[in-house]
């Protein structure tokens, strides 16, 4: 289930949002939990096992570490090695059976392991968890019940953001739920939804036409408007799912951290990666980047460390070469940026705006492609696309007015009429105002009518 579904929108959150204001305080983390674990269920009943296992084994891996400081560190190592592994199973076994038969030119019959839905986000999350008790930032969870809610809540189990157990451990034990708290979490849900149903949902539809076009037929200026379109597709696809579970948990009285913050402002790539999947970036800071050495270790080592956390963070999004040269590519760009790079870029803003994007945007296209022939294609028309200029194509079957009209506020509002807005304060000034209330009724009476009347409603990363 997702939350741009109808199943979702008419009948899971109604009842779950109702329900929780009816239940007497003390059973609001049991119904909470109950939704979250048939939310889960909806989409793969079978593996609702594997959560609650994985619940009941850091439980207990918790109050241990806790009562037997003396093998605190044996502990964690285990913790580890079960997230790792598991992670290491569903999401990278299939990918390690290829490489083998790619290798040794053999054919070992793939194992066809599913992929559970959300396994990225959760293990991170237990991760996150257990690492923290051992640095002894908090005492070990002594409620099932808590522990259990902050795995699986529904608002950010299956695409984020990565929530650290730090900043729900008192909120789980108490929150407070006003008008106030909860008329904002529904617009946020609601600018959300309309990011994802109706920027998103339409431009992903002229990219997965483009992308699957034979390749005589795919222009240099066909793959310039499929890149293009596919940086604003996952932008508003994710910052929009993001969006939503924000505003979710602040409906239940939660509070998470941001998770974008206009990406696409950047002027740089060190700077990009400070505002896009933030909850990812700080993952991987505060329990990979640091704990190796950070950049204290010279400028080798320094370098050594970001393409070794890029590579990784290419391969957590997708057991595929296609991700690990996208992560290793940003790796890199973040290396000659610290070699000094970006201090020439601090002279030249309009350059560098042009030269954040535009790296961004080719490294989107290893991202989308189906496998690196298919991204090397690409690449080369629009790298020479004078070359490759004929095409059967009718371009009137990519572009409507409709959706020249939605690429064209999908762009503005990556962040650049946030912009001019905000300097004119008027965003502050149209808050909880009536026309932002109107704006909100017709944001989500459109969304509603377009996944009526349509069923294409992918979701990029709802594979992670």
């Amino acid at each position: 289930m997702v939350f741009s579904s109808l199943a979702f929108l008419w009948m899971f959150l109604p009842i779950v949002f109702a329900g929780y204001f009816v239940v007497p305080e003390k059973a609001k983390n049991i119904f909470l939990l109950l939704g979250s674990l048939f939310f889960y269920a909806w989409g793969e009943p079978k593996y609702i096992l594997l959560m609650l296992a994985s619940i009941l084994i850091h439980y207990a891996i918790g109050i241990l570490m806790e009562k037997f400081e003396a093998k605190k560190k044996a502990f964690l190592i285990l913790a580890i090695f079960i997230n790792i592994g598991l992670l290491g199973y569903f999401k990278y076994f299939n990918f390690l059976i290829e490489i083998l038969n790619q290798c040794a030119k053999r054919n070992l019959p793939s194992p066809g392991v599913p992929l559970p839905i959300g396994i990225s986000f959760f293990t991170f999350q237990i991760l996150s968890y257990v690492i923290d008790l051992y640095r002894g930032q908090y005492k070990a969870q002594k409620s099932l019940i808590r522990l259990a809610l902050y795995i699986s809540f529904f608002p950010q189990l299956i695409a984020g953001p990565i929530v650290q157990y730090k900043d729900m451990d008192s909120q789980l034990a108490h929150r407070v739920c006003t008008a106030e708290k909860t008329a904002w979490g529904i617009r946020r849900f609601i600018y959300g939804l309309g990011k994802k149903v109706i920027i998103s949902n339409t431009v992903a539809q002229c990219v997965d036409m483009i992308y699957g076009l034979d390749y005589a037929d795919v222009t240099g200026g066909l793959a310039w408007i499929a890149a293009i379109l596919y940086t604003l597709q996952i932008y508003y696809d994710f910052s929009g799912y993001s969006d939503m579970a924000i505003g979710l948990g602040k409906m239940f009285g939660f509070e998470f951290r941001e998770n974008f913050h206009y990406p696409y402002l950047s002027s740089s790539i060190q700077e990009f990666w400070q505002r896009w999947h933030i909850s990812l970036g700080t993952w991987f800071k505060e329990y990979l980047y640091i704990p190796m050495g950070g950049n204290r270790k010279g400028e080798l080592r320094t370098s050594i460390h970001l393409l070794l956390v890029f590579f990784l963070t290419g391969l957590w999004h997708g057991a595929s070469f296609n991700f690990i040269l996208w992560g290793l590519y940003h790796g890199m760009f973040q290396v000659v940026e610290r070699l000094g790079f970006k201090k020439i870029l601090a002279r030249h803003k309009a350059a560098a705006y042009g030269y954040t994007i535009t790296v961004s945007v080719f490294g989107w296209v290893l991202f989308r492609a189906d496998n690196l022939h298919q991204a090397g294609v690409m690449v080369k028309r629009m790298l020479l696309p004078w070359r490759y200029v004929e095409t059967s194509l009718i371009m009137g079957k990519v572009f409507g007015n409709k959706t020249i009209f939605i690429i064209v506020a999908g762009i503005l509002g990556c962040g650049f009429i946030q912009s001019v807005l905000g300097k004119a304060q008027l965003l502050e000034k149209g808050k909880n105002s009536y026309w932002e209330m109107v704006y909100c009724g017709a944001i989500f009476v459109l969304c509603i009518a377009m996944l009526a009347s349509n069923t294409y409603n992918p979701f990029i990363y709802f594979r992670f």
